[in-house]
C-alpha cells in the first residue's frame, strides 16, 4: 500500500531523508546520509533539567500502581528526586568499575535509579528479568555479576528476585528494594535512598561528565556464548534522539504521549522509546502487558486508558493487538483519537496484520495512519535506518539518519552492512578481542547484517533488509537457501499458529524446519485446555492437520530446492533461555535451538522418516 494508489493518510509532519552512494571498482558500495545532524546536548540528563525548568508539571512517567491505579511522575519531581538518590550512589562509592545492576523491569523506580546513575557519570546496566525469574540456573546472572562487579544492585521486588540474589550476587554487594526485602539478606529500601542529604559532590561528578561517559551497559546476546556488554555512551544516547527527531519531525511539534511495554533492558524500549519521551519533553505510559495472549489484555486496558501519539510494537504485539481493535470500538477509538504514526521492527508486519490496522484505523477516524519501519541494533543506539514513508514492501528498511555513514561489502552473494557515526559504541565492555573483530579497518561497525537496493543503483529508494550474512547456507547441491526470505514465508504461512520457526539443511539434500508453535492457539484449535501439555498439543490431529495444510500449500509455492521446506518436526516445549536458544531480546537463537536439539534435526534427515516428522510435497496443493 502507499501514498500513490490514493489512500488518505492523516497529516504528519516527516522529515527528509537523502543518500548519496558511490560503488567502488570492487563492488564495495560507500553511502551516507545527506541529512545534517543537529546539535544535541552532552547528556540526557541535561534534557531532564531543560524540560523540570520548561514544563516542570508536565507527566514524565506513569506506571501502574498495585491499586491498578496509575502513578506519574512529573519533570520537576524527577529533577528533584534523583539528586538523593545520586549522592547515595556517591556514598556507596559506585564508578564504571563498579556500576548499578537493575535486575527488575519497567518501572518509575527504574527510571529514578538510572538517571541518577547518568547524572554522576555512573553507569547502569538493566537486565532482563528473565536471567533472575525464568532462568533456573541463573548462569547469565552469574557471568554478568562476575564481568560487571557492581557496585549496587537494585530489585523491585526483593522476594520475588530473592532466590536469584542468593545464587548469584555476592552478600557484600549492596541491595536496594522498593518493597518485600529478602529474608536472610540485608537490604535498604529505595525509600530510604530517597532520604539521603544531596551534596555538592553531586554537582562535581555531574560537571565531569562528557558525551563520551558511559550512560549504560546493555546485554546483548550472541550466536554462541555469554552475552556481551554492549557499551552506551550519552552520546550515543543523545545524538540518536537527534537522527530520529530529523527523522520523525514531528517530535518537534508538541510533547509525544507514548504507551510502551518494551522492557527497558532492550536497546529498543530503554534507549529509543523511553529516550524519545524524554529527549522531547513527552509523557511516557508503562504499559504493563506485553507480546502475548495473556498480555495484550492489560495492553488493551492501557490503550483504551490513554491515547498515545505514536505507537511501537513488535509484528507479534501488533498482530495480536489487531483482534482487539477490530472487535472492541472503545479501544479502536481511543487508540486512534490522536496517533500520528505507528512503527514497527525486529521483523516483518504480516499483510492481514497490516490490512487489519488499516481497516479499524479507517473505522474510527476515516483516515489511515502511517506505518513505518526502523532498523538498528543495540551497538547503534538503535536507530540507524527509517523511511520518511509508506512502507509498501516488507523488509525495506528505507535510508540511512543523519550523521550515519555505511559501507556495503561484498560477501558471496550478499552485501554485509558496516556502520560508522557518532551512535555507534566504542565497543564491548572487559572484550578487547570482541570488540576488534567487530570494527574493520577503517573504523566501521560490522552488524552482521545484509542489506542491498530497493531498486538497483537507485539510492533514493533506500534499502532492503537481505537477512544474516552468516545465516545463509548451501544445500548439498551447492543451491544456497536465502534464510531471511524462506524463513519470512514460512512465518506468513502459519500465521497464527507459529511463534518462530528454525531452518536446518547445510550440506542436506534439502531444508528442514524446527517449529516453535503458538501453544495458546494450537490449544484452541484443537479445543484442548489450558492445562494440555504442549507435546499432548502438538500430536493433536487437528493441530498437525493444519500444519500440512499450510505447509503443503507454501510448498506448492516453491520454485526450487532452496525455497521447499521440505519436512518440520512440531516441538511441544518452549525454546530455553538456559540453553541460549532464545536471548533476553525473546529472538530465536538459531545455532543454539539446532545444538540442543540435534536429535530432533537428525530424525529430520533420517530415512524413514519418524512419525513425528511432517513431510511436505513440492506437488500438494
Amino acid at each position: 500500500m502507499n501514498a500513490e494508489q490514493g489512500l488518505h493518510l492523516r497529516p504528519v509532519r516527516m522529515g527528509t531523508m537523502r543518500a548519496e552512494a558511490d560503488t567502488r571498482a570492487d563492488g564495495t558500495v560507500y553511502a551516507r546520509s545527506l541529512e545534517l545532524l543537529g546539535a544535541y546536548p552532552r547528556s540526557m540528563t541535561d534534557r531532564l533539567e531543560h524540560w523540570a525548568v520548561a514544563t516542570p508539571d508536565a507527566v514524565f512517567i506513569a506506571d501502574r500502581g498495585e491499586d491498578g491505579a496509575w502513578r506519574t511522575i512529573t519533570y520537576a519531581e524527577a529533577n528533584r528526586l534523583i539528586r538523593p538518590l545520586a549522592q547515595a550512589l556517591l556514598d556507596a562509592q559506585l564508578s564504571p568499575e563498579h556500576p548499578l545492576l537493575i535486575l527488575s523491569g519497567n518501572e518509575i523506580e527504574h527510571a529514578l535509579l538510572a538517571y541518577a546513575a547518568m547524572l554522576i557519570g555512573v553507569p547502569h546496566a538493566p537486565l532482563s528479568p528473565a536471567y533472575s525469574l525464568v532462568s533456573q540456573d541463573f548462569a547469565k546472572l552469574r557471568y554478568i555479576a562476575g564481568l560487571l562487579e557492581p557496585g549496587m544492585v537494585y530489585a523491585s521486588d526483593g522476594e520475588k528476585f530473592g532466590p536469584a540474589i542468593a545464587a548469584a550476587l555476592d552478600p557484600a554487594i549492596p541491595l536496594v528494594v522498593r518493597e518485600n526485602p529478602p529474608p536472610g539478606r540485608v537490604a535498604r529500601l529505595f525509600s530510604c535512598l530517597l532520604g539521603t542529604t544531596p551534596t555538592a559532590a553531586i554537582d562535581a561528578a555531574n560537571a565531569a561528565v562528557t558525551p563520551d561517559t558511559i550512560a549504560k551497559f546493555l546485554f546483548t546476546s550472541g550466536s554462541t556464548g555469554m552475552p556481551k556488554a554492549v557499551i552506551t555512551t550519552q552520546r550515543m544516547l543523545t545524538c540518536n534522539q537527534e537522527m530520529i527527531r530529523t527523522a520523525l519531525a514531528f517530535l518537534a511539534d508538541e510533547p509525544p504521549v507514548l504507551v510502551d511495554w518494551m522492557p527497558w533492558n532492550h536497546v529498543a524500549g530503554g534507549s529509543h522509546n523511553l529516550g524519545i519521551a524524554l529527549y522531547n519533553g513527552g509523557s511516557f505510559y508503562v504499559d504493563d502487558g506485553m507480546a502475548t495472549p495473556e498480555g495484550i489484555r492489560r495492553t488493551v486496558r492501557n490503550l483504551t486508558d490513554i491515547a498515545p501519539t505514536l505507537y511501537f510494537n513488535v509484528p507479534k504485539g501488533y498482530e495480536l493487538l489487531v483482534e482487539h481493535l477490530l472487535v472492541d470500538e472503545r479501544l479502536r477509538d481511543n487508540f486512534f483519537s490522536r496517533v500520528k504514526l505507528l512503527q514497527y521492527a525486529g521483523a516483518s508486519l504480516s499483510q492481514h496484520v497490516w490490512d487489519g490496522l488499516d481497516s479499524a484505523a479507517r473505522a474510527a477516524t476515516g483516515e489511515r495512519i502511517m506505518i513505518i519501519t526502523g532498523y538498528g541494533s543495540t551497538e547503534t543506539a538503535p536507530f540507524a535506518f527509517t523511511t520518511t514513508w509508506v512502507v509498501d514492501r516488507a523488509g525495506l528498511v528505507g535510508l540511512p539518519a543523519a550523521g550515519l555513514e555505511i559501507k556495503l561489502v561484498p560477501d558471496g552473494e550478499k552485501l554485509e552492512l558496516r556502520l560508522k557515526g557518532p551512535n555507534v559504541t566504542p565497543g564491548y565492555w572487559k572484550a578487547p578481542d570482541k570488540t576488534a573483530e567487530c570494527f574493520d579497518e577503517e573504523g566501521y561497525y560490522k552488524i552482521g547484517d545484509a542489506l542491498k537496493f530497493a531498486e538497483p543503483g537507485n539510492v533514493a529508494r533506500g534499502f532492503l533488509f537481505d537477512g544474516r550474512v552468516s545465516e545463509d547456507f548451501k544445500l548439498s547441491t551447492g543451491t544456497w537457501v536465502n534464510m531471511a526470505s524462506v524463513r519470512a514465508g514460512a512465518i506468513a504461512a502459519a500465521t497464527g499458529l507459529l511463534r518462530d520457526i528454525v531452518l536446518t539443511g547445510l550440506d542436506r539434500n534439502y531444508i528442514g524446519a524446527v517449529i516453535f508453535p503458538d501453544l495458546a492457539a494450537c490449544r484452541l484449535l484443537a479445543g484442548l485446555g489450558p492445562e494440555a501439555i504442549g507435546d499432548v498439543v502438538v500430536a493433536h490431529p487437528a493441530v498437525r492437520a493444519a500444519f500440512q495444510q499450510r505447509f503443503d500449500a507454501l510448498a506448492g509455492r516453491a520454485t526450487g530446492s532452496a525455497s521447499h521446506i521440505a519436512r518440520a518436526v512440531l516441538l511441544g516445549t518452549p525454546p530455553s533461555i538456559d540453553a541460549g536458544e532464545i536471548t533476553d531480546k525473546g529472538s530465536i537463537n538459531q545455532r543454539a535451538v539446532m545444538t540442543a536439539r540435534a536429535g530432533l534435526v537428525s530424525d529430520l534427515y533420517a530415512d524413514p522418516a519418524p512419525a513425528s516428522v511432517m513431510i511436505f510435497d513440492r506437488k500438494a496443493r
